[in-house]
């Protein structure tokens, strides 16, 4: 494991240390917690742009898509009732 010195104002640093104090975590935990959240969410924002990217790529060589109402409709039930089934694909081009 490498050691990494990180420079924060004193206002910043105070925040940390009560944040970490209330969580009942040592400053260090909770600043290594943080980083590896924030890492996180990008990572996880990648593969979500990523998976968009893909779909819409697909749905422009296939001419298939979902219509918005039939997919808010789907999440409005999944939300209510985890057994639902999904929207069908519809051709979009005319």
């Amino acid at each position: 494991m490498s050691t990494t010195s990180l420079k924060l104002s004193e206002e910043l640093k105070q925040r940390a240390a009560s944040a970490a104090q209330e969580l009942g975590v040592s400053t260090h935990a909770f600043m290594v917690d943080a980083i590896r959240q924030a890492a996180d969410g990008v990572e996880q924002r990648s593969q979500f742009l990523a998976q968009a990217q893909s779909a819409h790529a697909a749905m422009l060589q296939n001419g298939q898509g979902y219509n918005a109402d039939d997919v808010h409709a789907y999440l409005r039930e999944r939300l209510a009732n985890r057994q639902t089934v999904k929207p069908a694909l519809k051709p979009w081009r005319k």
